[in-house]
């Protein structure tokens, strides 16, 4: 199983405490062995968790615009957005179950990559606007893409993989974020031929089609 980039010391340092209180366990007082045990297997069940949480799954890549995140679709709107102009943003909603790396979702430039600070409110809420994000701005074949990764309550971390100026293809992957979170992002109206993905539709990274383009 291939393990996403920035997820192995998680796992790493899991794995070494889990070994350690083992250890501990046959070294300890008899009084303490029992907790000492305890917490091993908690640890050992952590491990595992995040070997499960930071998985990084071979993908088939999708015809057209193909999802950035895996999770479910939980808002599509219609906006005039200042980097993208009239677009269609597609809301994705990553839950701890979910693969957590992002991919990109056309063959592309990144034009700019920004960190913004901030709160870590549950990602599903109106209020994580504030939440701390990194945003990326596409150059594409159909114009300006931006999409925005947001952190959540648990999803602490949102790791890029590219920079500004780095050429991507489709598919790629563009960042990770730990824990799961969010992912919006903004289309071009007029170059979408039309959406192909629902409401509370599940979608995977980089294989699944959400929009079709208008040659």
């Amino acid at each position: 199983m291939n393990i996403a980039q920035g997820g192995l010391p998680w796992i790493v340092v899991s794995f070494l405490i889990t070994f350690l209180c083992f250890l501990l366990t046959y070294f300890a007082p008899s009084q303490l062995r029992y907790v000492s045990l305890l917490i091993s297997i908690i640890f050992l069940l952590l491990s595992g968790t995040l070997v499960i949480f930071f998985r990084d799954p071979k993908r088939t890549i999708g015809n057209g615009i193909v999802a950035v995140a895996d999770g479910f679709i939980r808002e599509i709107s219609y906006e005039d957005d200042t980097d993208v102009g009239k677009c269609s943003k597609i809301s994705t909603f990553m839950n701890i179950h979910n693969v957590h790396v992002n991919r990109m979702p056309l063959d592309g430039t990144i034009s700019e990559v920004v960190h913004h600070s901030g709160s870590h409110l549950p990602a599903f809420k109106k209020e994580s606007e504030k939440n701390e994000r990194v945003i990326l701005v596409l150059k594409t074949r159909i114009g300006t893409i931006k999409i925005i990764l947001i952190a959540g309550t648990l999803a602490r971390r949102i790791v890029p993989y590219i920079k500004k100026g780095n050429v991507v293809k489709k598919g790629e992957k563009i960042g990770l974020i730990r824990l799961g979170s969010r992912v919006d992002i903004y289309l071009p109206q007029k170059k979408i031929k039309n959406l192909t993905v629902r409401l509370k539709e599940r979608v995977k990274a980089g294989e699944d089609t959400i929009a079709q383009i208008n040659d």
